[in-house]
């Protein structure tokens, strides 16, 4: 369980019971309708497209997607959400930043400090987090679809940083504007992607095993559960002994 874990994400999310894969749609859809304001046809709108993918990704209905779409650009009546970001304190000093989507900034804040403080960890001032992530464009293959040679080469051509092996896949990395041109080029070069995001990866990580691990876990699942809330991102390196 690293600080991004999109493809374990993705496999959490495609296993969830109704009740959970509910959440998670109802958190794309607001992402969708934050896309569409920008227009509503995904081919003039890198932003709406990638956001659909992702919807896609976790089966979510093509209904769904639609409405969210007509909500954003004002079709079925306007629904106003902005970007939030919190940052804050595990148990043990693990950093963490939340990023979210909110029609009511007066009723996140409060919610956020309550989740932190509730499970051993605390909300901290804006910037004191931050600097310890970089975004960048995860792209993830299968490990057993192509050899690491082979994608690093067709990866590299299109623009990627760099290749890692995660064991089960393989994780391609690239600057944020260049992710959409990486993530085409991999797809017409006939290389299946499981996953893609562009996330906030820690530039360090921190062993983390025991009592330590199982209380971030806690605190991550319940920030998570928040509706407002989009990601949680850590800079955790959970050692498998830790059981979670």
């Amino acid at each position: 369980m690293a600080g991004h874990s999109h493809w374990s994400k993705i496999k959490r999310a495609k296993g969830a019971n109704d009740a959970m894969r509910g959440k998670i749609w109802s958190k794309i859809a607001r992402k969708i309708i934050i896309a569409a304001k920008n227009g509503g046809d995904p081919r003039d709108n890198l932003s709406l497209r990638y956001t659909i993918d992702e919807a896609k990704a976790v089966n979510m209905p093509k209904d769904t997607i639609e409405k969210a779409i007509m909500k954003g650009t004002g079709e079925l009546g306007a629904e106003n959400y902005e970007a939030v970001t919190y940052e804050g304190y595990a148990p043990g000093g693990i950093a963490i930043l939340v990023e979210g989507l909110t029609n009511n900034r007066a009723r996140t804040a409060p919610e956020m400090r309550t989740v932190f403080e509730r499970n051993g960890g605390n909300l901290a001032t804006s910037g004191s987090v931050a600097f310890q992530f970089t975004k960048r464009g995860i792209i993830t293959v299968k490990a057993d679809a192509i050899s690491e040679d082979a994608l690093l080469e067709a990866a590299l051509e299109a623009g990627a940083e760099d290749v890692t092996n995660e064991g089960e896949v393989f994780e391609v990395l690239t600057a944020p504007a260049a992710f959409l041109k990486v993530r085409d080029a991999l797809a017409a070069a006939k290389i299946t992607v499981e996953a893609s995001e562009v996330a906030n990866v820690p530039n360090n990580t921190v062993p983390v095993e025991g009592e330590a691990a199982q209380k971030l876990l806690k605190l991550v699942e319940a920030l998570e559960d928040n509706d407002d809330v989009q990601t949680v991102s850590h800079n955790a390196d959970v050692l498998e002994s830790a059981g979670v």
